[in-house]
């Protein structure tokens, strides 16, 4: 349904720069009426936004609201994992440390970053950037956008599970400013490896869970068809995690998606970052460190 309602928003937005008069003024109404419907989603339509592939990527947030931007690579003991992007920024002139996951914008940069799946090399990369954050002190601010580390045997055997358990560790002792961004899907250890943060923010059609939909009904009900119920029974959009104190902040996006006017999501996240990072540079190292830990303490109680 909402993919349907979606194309017929861009048929119509290609068609109101050509036409004229009765025939406009019809379709500015049927515009209308697809927006009142795309703003009272489900949870699995939210999911289905979650995963847009035109939906804004860590490349497109990463040249909008910083600068000179310098990509730092490898884990220093096996290899590069592109599923990881990481390296350093200007946010308003300042300093910082980026890391997200990077799922990339077409068929052959999805093969090549493993759709955004990292294995042991990427979280290694990771606890390698967030280390040097800290050296330096700089902040950190990840963004977050996986279905999951990868789950093959390979990335088993170079020890995915140690890694992401060394980033959950690291992060949570970190003594410089930390944010998080869920920006579009946020599943499973993968998703929480770079999210034990100071602020964790999210995008309204983002989802942030223990599993994937998916994975939830297959191994619940031993039916993935029955995804849709899982959504709701999962609890994982951005409204139910904000009335749960899960995250601190929910991004507005424009009707539709962030695909659909990318800049206004851009700009409301770029104020969102500043703020909370002003705020957290007036805290002292031990304050910081532990507000964290009773932040993640506390959810769930």
């Amino acid at each position: 349904m909402i993919r349907e309602m979606l194309s017929q928003l861009d048929e119509i937005d290609a068609m109101l720069g050509v036409t004229k008069g009765e025939e406009r003024r019809t379709l500015m109404e049927r515009r209308e009426e697809l927006l009142i419907r795309c703003a009272n989603l489900t949870a699995e339509q939210k999911v289905f936004l979650a995963r847009h592939p035109r939906r804004p990527k860590i490349d497109a947030y990463i040249h909008e609201l910083f600068t000179d931007f310098f990509e730092q690579k490898g884990d220093r003991q096996s290899r590069e994992d592109p599923s990881v992007l990481g390296g350093i920024a200007l946010l308003h002139g300042e300093p910082v440390t980026i890391i997200g996951h990077r799922k990339g914008t077409d068929l052959n940069e999805n093969v090549a970053y493993n759709f955004g799946m990292p294995g042991a090399e990427g979280y290694r990369k990771a606890q390698r950037l967030m280390r040097q954050a800290e050296k330096f002190g700089r902040p950190v601010i990840t963004f977050i956008d996986t279905p999951g580390a990868y789950p093959g045997m390979e990335a088993e055997e170079h020890g995915v599970g140690e890694a992401i358990a060394q980033c959950l560790a690291l992060m949570s002792r970190l003594t410089v400013p930390t944010i998080a961004v869920v920006t579009g899907e946020g599943g499973s250890g993968g998703a929480l490896a770079l999210g034990v943060a100071d602020r964790v923010l999210m995008l309204e059609n983002a989802y942030y869970a223990v599993l994937t939909p998916e994975g939830f009904a297959s191994i619940l009900w031993k039916d993935a068809s029955r995804r849709g119920e899982a959504c709701e029974v999962m609890k994982l959009t951005a409204q139910d995690l904000h009335a749960y104190g899960v995250i601190d902040e929910l991004i507005t996006e424009p009707i539709g998606g962030a695909q659909r006017k990318p800049q206004a999501v851009f700009s409301a996240l770029d104020e969102a970052i500043a703020r909370h990072l002003a705020e957290l540079k007036t805290m002292d190292i031990q304050t910081l460190r532990q507000t964290r830990y009773e932040r993640f303490r506390q959810i769930g109680q």
